[in-house]
């Protein structure tokens, strides 16, 4: 069974460009909106995210919308804690694919990292 897992050095969900992203509203509080808005820069990738090393600059005190934690995805999504981990590959496969592409390094890393197999490929 495919287990979800951050891929280090991916970025994908670092591309916040709120065009992408129409729904913002729906899930995120009115000053989660306006932390969220300032974090984008002008090219649509988060201000904290260093292109060179394609690390977090502030990983270890991230907003809670940057997070995949069980009660993350349950408040803002409405995701129960059971089906948190197919929800999040197919988040991530979504977001890397948009990013990236199908067929990108990324979206192969991520595949071989949560551990899918070609039949779910």
């Amino acid at each position: 069974m495919a287990q979800w897992q951050c891929v280090r050095q991916c970025g994908a969900c670092c591309h916040l460009d709120p065009r992408d992203r129409p729904d913002l509203d729906q899930y995120l509080q009115p000053d989660e909106m306006a932390l969220y808005l300032s974090m984008v820069g002008p090219d649509g990738w988060c201000i904290n995210f260093d292109h060179s090393t394609r690390l977090c600059n502030i990983y270890e005190d991230r907003p809670r919308f940057c997070r995949v934690q069980p009660e993350t995805f349950e408040t803002m999504f409405g995701v129960p804690k059971e089906d948190l981990n197919d929800f999040a590959i197919a988040c991530c496969e979504e977001q890397i694919e948009g990013v990236y592409g199908d067929r990108s390094l990324e979206q192969i890393r991520f595949r071989q990292a949560v551990g899918l197999t070609l039949e779910e490929l």
